[in-house]
């Protein structure tokens, strides 16, 4: 692997986000938007990471985007010389909103939360009156509360500055991917085949889901993966019957239902793919199941096309299952996007009427789960064209069995 030959999203890629959002606040008349981040998994790093390419890791960062100019990164004081060194944005302010209470740094100094915005508004030339926030949902409360404080009192008159939910602002910059955007996720397409595919190899009698989960990340990383979306997924018997999984000691065992989920970070992108497979015999049921996913999964793909609401194509796969008589076991929506995080929107479930658009990067993922048999899911990734869904993977599909 020559680190030289591996997509990346160019420096001049992250300025044309920051004039989208800038021409996207203009129409909703913000003078700022305030995007927080944090090293939490599954949707922390997002916003940092798309408008600044910088990953958060043990402090919060808050990234402030003028109505003009360009943006200000917000950290804390271990955070400051990471941020100076590898993002996009060389404008980096430690906060004393973002110290710990019981630690001491003598060599920084912090500036206060009303001195970031304050210079950040120097950028536009023009008072704050509205601003837009994004990351409400994972913010943390005492954060939150001192930016209601310092927006109710923003003046020395003491006038307000409204707020407003900025989430779907930012995120919906997002839906479309670029060219370079999708030369990233293909790679990540890449490293997920591979670490698929080392899960297989991994599989025997005997052996435990750690060592088959590590296995998996081992290829991803030696290729380049940063990390993972979500944690590696690998269940086996009675451990495969949730949603989600936490991957134990459990030793695999012949004739069980294995369930994998891989789902690499590269460049800050993610991948994913999700198999069944049995060591051995499956199960009746079980076979039926896979049939069945294989099945549904296909009536998507061949249904997901420019212009058809999204809605449709999630339907398309859930009319299979349910048809089947294992409706019941389609316990969420089926089709949703990928990008900056593994499950981001646009999120698409039987009652959305969004139309699919060309760059679109978007996973098929049917699940079948709580069943007295187990659950599984098939997952896979698509890119929207003009004419029909690329495939993101070939890696196989169907009844999978290993001896």
């Amino acid at each position: 692997m020559n680190p030289d030959d591996l997509p990346r999203i160019p420096d001049d890629e992250f300025r044309s986000r920051w004039e989208r959002l800038q021409a996207a606040m203009a129409n909703a008349r913000l003078d700022l938007v305030v995007a927080y981040a944090d090293d939490h998994a599954v949707a922390g790093p997002a916003h940092a990471r798309y408008l600044a390419d910088f990953a958060p890791h043990f402090e919060p960062v808050c990234v402030l985007v003028p109505a003009a100019g360009d943006p200000l990164l917000l950290s804390g004081p271990e955070t400051e010389a990471l941020a100076q060194l590898t993002s996009r944005t060389k404008d980096v302010r430690v906060i004393r909103e973002f110290t710990h209470p019981d630690e001491e740094y003598p060599f920084t100094n912090p500036i206060s939360l009303r001195d970031a915005v304050a210079e950040a508004l120097e950028r536009t030339g023009r008072p704050l009156r509205r601003v837009g926030l994004a990351g409400l949902e994972i913010m943390p409360t005492g954060l939150h509360q001192a930016f209601v404080h310092l927006f109710s009192q923003w003046d020395s008159q003491g006038e307000g500055v409204e707020t407003d939910d900025a989430e779907y602002m930012v995120t919906g910059l997002r839906a479309i991917k670029t060219p370079a955007e999708q030369q990233v996720i293909r790679y990540a397409y890449q490293l997920a085949q591979a670490g698929m595919q080392a899960a297989f190899d991994a599989i025997h009698e005997g052996a435990t889901e750690r060592e088959v989960a590590a296995a998996a990340e081992f290829a991803m990383r030696s290729q380049g993966s940063e990390g993972m979306g979500i944690d590696t997924i690998v269940a086996s018997g009675p451990n495969t019957r949730p949603i989600l999984a936490r991957t134990r000691l459990r030793e695999l065992d012949r004739d069980e239902l294995i369930l994998l989920t891989i789902a690499p970070r590269y460049e800050g992108y993610h991948a994913a793919i999700g198999r069944p497979v049995v060591l051995g015999e499956p199960d009746a049921e079980v076979q039926r199941a896979m049939e069945v996913a294989t099945e549904a999964q296909k009536a998507a793909a061949e249904a997901m096309r420019h212009g058809v609401p999204g809605g449709d194509v999630e339907r398309a796969a859930r009319q299979v299952v349910e048809e089947a008589g294992l409706g019941e076991y389609f316990l969420y929506s089926g089709v949703h996007s990928v990008g900056v995080i593994e499950f981001e929107p646009p999120i698409f479930g039987p009652g959305n009427c969004i139309p699919l658009q060309p760059g679109m990067v978007l996973s098929i993922d049917v699940p079948l789960f709580h069943a007295p048999w187990g659950g599984l899911r098939y997952e896979d990734g698509y890119l929207v064209t003009e004419g029909g869904a690329e495939p993101l993977d070939d890696f196989s599909t169907g009844v999978l069995t290993l001896e």
